[in-house]
């Protein structure tokens, strides 16, 4: 087993605030709260220290999809592992029903084994008023029934799923998923307000990435924005990449939701971490040129190449957020959503040992998960 280490001189972002010279100590796989004499030593002044981020939402990256092979899939966990993503959701996205259960089973594998949290149906039970990169033709309406089908697959995997609860169907598989412990998040909805409140006393707790795909806030008509922007039961997912949302669109909602109800997440494709060119999102074709994927037909945003470390730099020296509201988006509320609070989301003892270090202008520089290297900072 590895020695015991133990981390100094840091700035430790904690649940109870930013310590200056803190300590972290990892004892194997786990956060300790004290260290045998013989633990090695690393002084890491001059950086910050954060948990491990939590992906909710996130399609793959590093060239490869949760939507293709178990190679793929692992390809892009680590992809995302090494900018600081220590636990993950794996999305999919929408295509024909039974390919959506055979990889279901397959997602399934890999949160049986630990490489993944669980799995995110994104699609098919989605507006095509608002389908965005989603294949139309594929589309159908949340019958409760299909919806049990895609749950069943995942064998009790499954942690979300985004439908357009307007849909028929919509209400009663939301009342479907919150009594089997998923996750009911309203997304590519053409919803009223009313509707959306609807949806939430059904038991939705998530708004998919709050102002994409859904209209437009309106004086007449406050539409699904204002209802989740609202209802204090729900969790907003923001993309914070520059493209999704304009600077102000992202303070308004943080600032209105408060920092214990935004996740931050990537919405991250194949190209996350690989580059521009040529892409697939299911079955469309994508083109990412200046780090912006499209669907090649037509032109829509799809997913984004974001990783978890630029949303963190950006809210902090962009957005000009406090550190400690931008790593309870990105680590401690969507651990807490996913009932995964109790081992990741903070630095606190028994936790597991995931953290980034980053330098002081919030440059990433080491990544560890359950005690061991990811992106070795080469200290000492």
């Amino acid at each position: 087993m590895a020695p015991c280490k133990v981390f100094t001189g840091a700035r430790v972002v904690l649940p109870t605030g930013t310590v200056d010279g803190g300590r972290v100590i990892v004892d194997g796989t786990r956060i300790a709260d004290r260290a045998p004499e013989d633990a090695e030593i690393l002084d890491v002044r001059g950086h910050w220290l954060v948990p491990g981020f939590v992906d909710l939402h996130n399609h793959g990256g590093g060239g490869a999809s949760f939507s293709g092979t178990a190679d793929d899939a692992l390809t892009a966990v680590e992809t995302h592992r090494r900018h600081g993503t220590t636990t993950l959701v794996a999305s999919t996205v929408t295509d024909d029903l039974g390919i959506l259960v055979k990889q279901a089973g397959l997602l399934s594998e890999l949160a049986e084994q630990g490489e993944i949290a669980g799995i995110h149906f994104e699609g098919p039970f989605i507006s095509p008023c608002r389908k965005g990169a989603h294949s139309e033709a594929l589309l159908r309406d949340p019958d409760p029934a299909q919806v049990r089908k895609l749950l069943d697959a995942a064998r009790g995997r499954a942690k979300m799923v985004t439908l357009a609860p307007e849909l028929p169907g919509g209400l009663d598989s939301v009342r479907l998923l919150a009594d089997h412990g998923v996750i009911a998040a309203v997304g590519h909805t053409d919803a009223t307000y009313e509707q959306t409140v609807e949806a939430i006393d059904a038991g939705a707790t998530v708004a998919t990435h709050l102002f994409n795909a859904m209209p437009p806030l309106g004086h007449r008509a406050p539409g699904p924005v204002t209802a989740l922007l609202e209802d204090e039961r729900v969790t907003v997912e923001l993309i914070n990449d520059g493209v999704h949302l304009h600077p102000a669109t992202l303070e308004l909602a943080f600032h209105h939701a408060g920092p214990e109800r935004v996740a931050f997440i990537t919405d991250a494709m194949d190209a996350a971490g690989n580059g521009d060119g040529r892409y697939t999102l299911g079955p469309l074709q994508v083109e990412v040129a200046d780090g912006v994927a499209r669907l090649v037909e037509g032109g829509s945003i799809a997913g984004s190449t974001l990783t978890l470390d630029r949303a963190f730099r950006r809210a902090v020296t962009v957005d000009r957020l406090p550190v400690e509201h931008v790593v309870a988006a990105l680590s401690a509320n969507p651990a807490r959503l996913l009932g995964l609070d109790d081992r990741v989301g903070s630095l606190e003892p028994g936790k597991d040992a995931d953290l980034v270090l980053f330098d002081e202008d919030f440059t990433l520089k080491g990544v560890m998960r359950q005690g061991s290297w990811v992106v070795d900072p080469r200290l000492g």
